[in-house]
């Protein structure tokens, strides 16, 4: 049985993949592909998109046989990468073992519809105007959300002390 740290990152990590593949799987049933909603009078809508590429549509144009192993290869590496990072932060600090778990859930959301459909849902479509930020879904809001929260913890966190080296000898 989990505990501690482990716990509380792969809770958080279930949590961000079951409110994910939740919200896509009810877009998915509930609306049309290109469809709109508008939920918040100029500046908030619901709009399914399917993106093939990454954040932004990058590497979108590029043939599904290169792309999608690309992806899931970069999120695996990602993940395990975060595993290994996990493993030596304090169990106190829940703020940043939490903010793992979010991008890990996030990781992993995305992963599932990569490996099922060979892109990626997306939903939510920020706007101020006809200047649209790029639609996208609980995964990807875990993900930044988490991405900040380690950011501003590195940014905050003191220096790591530096050892004097050795005085130098000379010999004769």
């Amino acid at each position: 049985m989990l505990s501690g740290k482990w716990a509380l990152a792969l809770g958080v990590a279930v949590a961000v993949v079951a409110a994910d593949q939740l919200t896509k799987a009810l877009v998915v049933e509930k609306m049309i592909l290109h469809q709109s909603i508008e939920i918040g009078e100029g500046w908030f809508s619901l709009t399914y998109v399917r993106n093939t590429g990454a954040a932004f549509g990058l590497l979108a144009g590029k043939r599904a046989a290169w792309r999608i192993p690309f992806f899931l290869g970069f999120s695996t590496g990602a993940v395990l990468l975060l595993v290994w990072f996990l493993r030596g932060v304090a169990p106190q600090r829940k703020a940043l073992i939490a903010a793992c778990g979010a991008v890990l859930g996030g990781a992993v959301g995305n992963m599932i519809d990569r490996l099922i459909l060979g892109e990626v849902i997306d939903f939510l479509d920020v706007y101020v105007g006809s200047y649209h930020w790029p639609a996208f879904n609980v995964a990807d809001a875990a993900i930044t959300v988490g991405v900040a929260v380690l950011c501003a913890d590195a940014l905050r966190a003191p220096a790591p002390e530096t050892i004097e080296p050795p005085p130098e000898t000379t010999q004769r």
